[in-house]
């Protein structure tokens, strides 16, 4: 269903909107979304863990979630799940607040990066720094990192918080991380195995996403990525 949406707030990635037109009318959302904009990265494009919010970011997260409560049917009246990163637990609580909503945000261990990827985060790190982010997702997608799980497991853990966080039924449910998981994730669940830069997810930018009503194994995942639906069954994730 194609729905006609107010402007968007000034400095949204364009695809937010050409998503939430495709949105369902009634079901159990999960926005799964990339911090607001934030301070430069060092000179070797590292993002500290300790980078805030631009006072554009603070603006844009609060306008954001503004905007969603009301032009959707959706309710924000959520606790939200955040990578424990500041910025990112900002983004939550300014999204939250534009919405008119004041609920918990859970840390989530899960959603901080490389999170649900690593196994070894001492020797993931030391590769992290020598090859940059966009090769270290691609060599995830590939299998070919040492001290990281596999893909379809880094998937599959993500999924599983998502299940088992699905808010009521016309509700939305934030989940805030990092450029680097939702990359991984995306290009698990689209079942590709290299991106570029042109697939990497903006700041303020996110994946629209339910289940079906059924067991975890048993489902499938839609979801709505840069305004193209998609779906996923979870069984093809799980291994033998």
């Amino acid at each position: 269903m194609r729905i006609k949406v107010a402007p968007a707030p000034a400095h949204l990635p364009p695809s937010m909107i050409e998503s939430v037109k495709l949105l369902p009318k009634n079901a159990r959302l999960i926005l799964f979304t990339r911090h607001s904009l934030r301070e430069r990265s060092d000179k070797n494009g590292f993002a500290s863990y300790a980078l805030p919010l631009t006072p554009s970011g603070r603006v844009l997260a609060s306008a954001w979630g503004r905007w969603l409560a009301e032009n959707l049917s959706y309710s924000m009246d959520v606790d939200s799940i955040s990578s424990p990163i500041q910025r990112c637990i900002d983004t939550a609580v300014l999204m939250q607040e534009g919405a008119g909503v004041s609920r918990n945000v859970s840390h989530q261990s899960l959603l901080v990066e490389p999170g649900s990827l690593v196994v070894d985060p001492e020797a993931v790190g030391e590769i992290f720094k020598e090859i940059g982010a966009l090769n270290f997702i691609n060599r995830f997608l590939a299998s070919e990192l040492i001290g990281t799980k596999s893909p379809k497991q880094g998937g599959l853990d993500l999924l599983d918080l998502f299940y088992h966080h699905q808010p009521a039924y016309g509700h939305l449910l934030l989940a805030v991380s990092h450029d680097t998981l939702l990359s991984a994730f995306l290009g698990v669940v689209m079942g590709v195995r290299q991106i570029g830069w042109n697939d990497w997810p903006k700041m303020m930018e996110g994946v629209f996403l339910w289940f079906d009503d059924k067991p975890f194994a048993q489902a499938k995942v839609h979801f709505i990525w840069r305004g193209k639906i998609y779906d996923r069954l979870l069984m093809d994730l799980i291994p033998n």
